[in-house]
């Protein structure tokens, strides 16, 4: 990866650090995202440190913010003449619905459009700059998931599990997508589940009846540097260079909710998710 510029959002913990330092230490210079400076400047010093590789940068944002969202995308396009891979990594679940700053509902905000416009908004650059790749960090919550075009926002009925399984089947949906879009460009687009990782991401708002469920397997889950493995691969192996629009498990191209194939719903998906955040549908 020598030569390479990497951007990974949400990566001053868990999978996201984790991710950051494996690539850091393949010799890519690397760019992490987070919503605290403080954090964020000391996650990049540790990857520095672990990696030896003093080319590991730091950009501030809320990535559920639209406007914070451009912001960044801005500073990253003055800072990368060339970008070779974006790691849309960042997202969480949230058992209560909570509202962002632009009116919408939190997990489907976070999860799936904040990596759909941060692409949208450096898409050229990755185009000048292919071959060019596109990970994005899904679940095997995917599986479960269904798309309600009649109530994204959760606002008639509202589940913390079901925004969140709605939310990671629209990033294989939104990569599919992709795919199809950059076809012919050299730039590829995969999802990805990282399997069952222990990390904080729900510690903001954690579900109660799932509490005693996690402290029961949490000795069995992954570690970050584990659950990056996939993550890493799709980012830097030559043996998935050119392949695109597939969802992948334990560095393995896996067969998605049957949904995620049907080019009308994803279509419909795109279109909608470019409304909603103020982009031209490029058709």
């Amino acid at each position: 990866m020598t030569g390479k510029t990497v951007l990974i959002t949400g990566g001053t913990g868990g999978i996201g650090k984790a991710a950051a330092l494996g690539l850091a230490s393949m010799g890519a210079r690397v760019g992490i995202t987070g919503r605290d400076r403080t954090r964020a400047e000391r996650a990049a010093k540790d990857i520095k440190a672990e990696s030896g590789n003093p080319a590991v940068d730091v950009f501030v944002a809320d990535l559920s913010s639209q406007s914070e969202i451009r912001r960044m995308a801005d500073e990253v396009l003055s800072a990368y003449p060339r970008l070779d891979v974006l790691v849309n990594n960042v997202g969480g679940f949230w058992a209560h619905r909570h509202m962002t700053s632009d009116g919408l509902e939190h997990t489907f905000a976070l999860n799936h459009l904040a990596p759909f416009l941060l692409t949208c908004l450096l898409q050229e650059r990755l185009m000048a700059s292919a071959p060019a790749r596109v990970v994005t960090v899904s679940s095997g919550a995917q599986s479960m998931g269904k798309i309600d075009f009649d109530d994204l926002m959760g606002e008639r009925q509202y589940s913390g599990q079901r925004a969140y399984n709605q939310s990671k089947l629209a990033n294989v949906m939104f990569t599919h997508e992709l795919a199809r879009r950059l076809d012919g460009t050299g730039v590829t687009a995969n999802a990805l589940h990282p399997g069952m990782t222990n990390t904080s991401f729900s510690a903001e708002d954690p579900s109660r009846s799932m509490a005693p469920i996690v402290f029961v397997v949490r000795p069995f889950m992954r570690s970050a540097k584990k659950g990056a493995e996939t993550v890493v691969y799709l980012a830097s192996s030559s043996a998935v260079e050119g392949a695109t629009g597939s969802y992948y498990a334990n560095r393995k191209a896996k067969k998605s909710n049957q949904s995620s194939y049907d080019r009308e719903v994803t279509a419909r998906l795109w279109q909608v998710s470019a409304n909603l955040v103020g982009v031209a549908d490029a058709g």
